[in-house]
């Protein structure tokens, strides 16, 4: 385990906001991963998949750095524009 992770770890458990803060970004930051690896498999790049989709390049930009919270919508709208669907599951904590 690394420093940061140990830290992470020390300051989650003696604080409950800091550990859902952290595990909001975590999952955001899985969502902006899913999008940018999904992008490249097909081969596009952000400026081409904005085209495609109807939206700003400045839209999924912000998705792929974690800088937007994006809506569940918007990431069906952005899927569908290259024939893919999302799926979303709730898995135990």
């Amino acid at each position: 385990m690394t420093w940061v992770d140990e830290t992470i770890r020390r300051r989650a458990a003696a604080s409950p906001s800091f550990a859902a803060a952290y595990e909001l970004e975590a999952e955001q930051l899985q969502l902006a991963v899913a999008l940018a690896d999904m992008r490249r498999e097909q081969g596009l790049t952000q400026r081409q998949l904005a085209e495609l989709s109807g939206k700003p390049q400045s839209t999924i930009a912000r998705i792929e750095n974690g800088s937007m919270n994006a809506s569940l919508k918007l990431l069906i709208e952005i899927a569908a524009s290259v024939g893919r669907r999302v799926q979303v599951r709730f898995i135990a904590a």
